[in-house]
């Protein structure tokens, strides 16, 4: 749905859904196949904005990046794995550089 809303289907390389998977969030299981799919491991952050995305990526390994638009607090996604949270989109965006979505390809 987001796919269409947004307009980005032929800008994108790939998606998941619960489609994908047996368990959805908080399984870790939809994070696992995104990161099947990107051929990735280590090096994949996810940027989310609820409970259920921060657990689901810790249990798989991976760094949740968080956004207050999912009406959860500060401590909530916090104590649900977040590595930080950010107030808004914008906030995330100035804050960029200091994830390792900004960090220089090694």
């Amino acid at each position: 749905h987001y796919l269409d809303l947004l307009d980005v289907r032929a800008v994108v390389d790939d998606w998941t859904s619960s489609g994908d998977v047996e368990e959805t969030k908080p399984a870790p299981d939809l994070v696992q196949v995104a990161l099947d799919k990107a051929g990735g491991d280590g090096d994949a952050v996810m940027i989310g904005d609820s409970v259920w995305d921060c657990e689901a990526a810790a249990r798989a390994g991976v760094a949740t990046y968080a956004v207050r638009t999912g009406g959860f607090g500060d401590d909530e996604l916090r104590e649900a794995g977040a590595a930080a949270v950010h107030h808004s989109i914008g906030a995330l965006l100035e804050a960029l550089g200091d994830t390792p979505l900004g960090a220089p390809a090694r």
